[in-house]
């Protein structure tokens, strides 16, 4: 049963039944104050929740005690279709744009501009439904597209659960490594260690006035010590013989700390015992999360052992193992490199079979082959990678010569690359023209040759969060226990291919084997019976510090 949610007027929520063929059984207005109850009473159902947005609905849901099982985003589910090249022969590619095309925050705010008049109502979720599900049916792959935007759904409602939860920080300790790294505290000024290294680059300068945190000056404060640089990049520095390198690279170092995880950073970010960053399902073209608060996809290992587990309960934390070559090798069907997975590491795996040498050369060669790297050690190993796997060479290589002719490229259920140029073959442009048209060319075809795998490796990420979800919620007692999300065990942070899960610690052995079987129900969702395994490394722990 399909439940959907609208808001006709403020304060006042709409809820339509839908049976499986679409049609309307009953339709209820209520105060929107009661929906929390409400809903709690219709979970017994096991319906599927339809509404605009998930940000919209679940958080108040979650706040009153009340978790929804399942959903449709309607929103993230029209973006996907939108621009999906399974869907380019269906209704939707030739109708116009509408509010349902909107970004979320556009479509809010857009809601918020005419509150002094009169509010706009919520557009009708059950229509955009039905025809929603009318494109997926006339699609080329429509079993593909119903389970890629099923997986979006589940990964709004982790998201919202993420944020709510939230992962468990102790800002004691991470006061005490900041000050530890940066030295004491100073108002209105740098930290003590910070301060004593801008000394030392004002003195290897002999600029006594040269601030490290302008680039613009730093650079021609450096370029006036004799330094033939370009940039103040660490990378660039790092080949430089002079003094001023060491406490420069020291400085900028603890900066990027200091400014991104610092004392200021704790203030806003970390309340009563939580981290709640704000993550952005399918924020990335590729289909990744990213984040729109917090920088939780960039949480730097100095500050891990802040986070920290509350009394009698534990981290499992747990983290895929070369999650991008086993799924290239789920992809094309290459049955050299799945027999080369069945080591827990992928990448001795290669070594044992007589790829390559070194775990190294097979590690490097594996990004050459999947990010289009062709210098240094990756360029000299692609092409015995090539040699020893090539079905799966072949099939990146195949995504790269579509990007450079201008043409799209999919993922594995269907979320498609935006479209790429093809003036490099416009015989009316000149040779010029041309030329930079084929360089940006190689780049986009680099980028689409990457496409189909990483965003191939969000989707199985979501269907991995989504069985887990499933399994934690009855470990903690199912329906049948009336308990919270955040007092059975719960996910408190995910970072592409890393969850990690806060459990009561006599549970957290059974969450380590929840987080192994719903990995290998992931392999399964997408790939069906292909022999590709996708092992875990798993930590149970105290501080997230420990877990590597």
């Amino acid at each position: 049963m399909y439940l959907a949610v609208s808001s006709p007027a403020p304060g006042v929520v709409e809820l339509t039944a839908l049976d499986a063929d679409g049609a309307v059984a009953t339709r209820e207005r209520i105060p929107e104050a009661e929906l929390p109850v409400r809903a709690a009473a219709l979970e017994a159902g096991h319906p599927r929740w339809v509404w605009a947005d998930t940000t919209r609905w679940y958080p108040a849901l979650l706040a009153a005690g009340t978790r929804v099982e399942r959903c449709v985003d309607l929103r993230m589910c029209r973006l996907l279709l939108r621009n999906a090249a399974a869907a380019r022969d269906t209704e939707l590619a030739r109708a116009p744009r509408d509010r349902w095309d909107e970004p979320r925050a556009v479509a809010a705010a857009s809601d918020t501009l005419f509150e002094l008049d009169a509010p706009v109502p919520d557009d009708d979720p059950v229509a955009e439904l039905l025809f929603q599900r009318a494109v997926i049916a006339a699609s080329a792959t429509p079993g593909r597209l119903a389970l890629l935007t099923a997986a979006d759904s589940v990964g709004a409602l982790v998201a919202v659960e993420l944020e709510h939860a939230g992962l468990p920080w102790d800002a004691v300790r991470h006061d005490r490594i900041l000050t530890e790294l940066l030295g004491e505290r100073m108002p209105g000024a740098r930290p003590a260690h910070m301060e004593r290294l801008v000394g030392e680059i004002r003195a290897a300068l002999d600029d006594p006035d040269v601030n490290p945190d302008s680039a613009p000056t730093l650079l021609k404060s450096l370029q006036r010590a004799g330094l033939r640089v370009s940039s103040t990049s660490r990378w660039e520095l790092k080949g430089v013989d002079h003094p001023v390198v060491a406490p420069l690279l020291a400085y900028k170092k603890l900066a990027r700390l200091y400014t991104a995880n610092g004392w200021a950073w704790l203030g806003e970010w970390v309340h009563g015992g939580r981290f709640r960053p704000v993550y952005v399902p399918a924020g990335v073209v590729t289909g990744r999360w990213a984040s729109d608060g917090g920088g939780a996809l960039q949480l730097p290992q100095q500050v891990r052992g802040a986070v920290v587990s509350d009394p009698g309960w534990k981290l499992v934390v747990a983290d895929a193992a070369q999650l991008e070559p086993r799924v290239l090798a789920a992809m094309s069907g290459d049955a050299a490199m799945a027999r080369a997975g069945r080591a827990h590491d992928m990448y001795q795996g290669m070594v044992d079979a007589g790829a390559v040498e070194t775990r190294s050369q097979a590690k490097y060669g594996m990004l050459g082959a999947i990010y289009g790297g062709t210098t240094g050690e990756s360029g000299r190993m692609r092409p015995r990678i090539e040699r020893a796997f090539p079905r799966a060479m072949a099939f990146v290589e195949a995504a790269a010569r579509a990007g450079e002719a201008g043409d799209v490229v999919s993922t594995w259920l269907g979320r498609t690359s935006p479209p790429g140029r093809d003036a490099a073959y416009d015989e009316t442009r000149s040779d010029d023209e041309r030329a930079r048209a084929r360089s940006d060319g190689r780049a986009w075809g680099r980028f689409t040759r990457n496409f189909v795998v990483q965003g191939t490796a969000a989707e199985w990420a979501l269907c991995w969060m989504g069985a887990l979800r499933r399994m934690l919620w009855e470990l903690g007692g199912g329906d049948a226990d009336p308990c919270p999300l955040t007092a059975r065990p719960h996910l408190v942070f995910f970072l592409h291919d890393e969850l990690i899960v806060h459990a009561p610690a006599g549970l957290a052995d059974a969450v380590a084997d929840a987080l192994r079987a719903s990995a290998a129900e992931a392999g399964r969702i997408l790939f069906g019976d292909a022999p590709v395994e996708f092992p875990l490394t798993v930590a149970i722990v105290d501080s997230y510090a420990d877990a590597k």
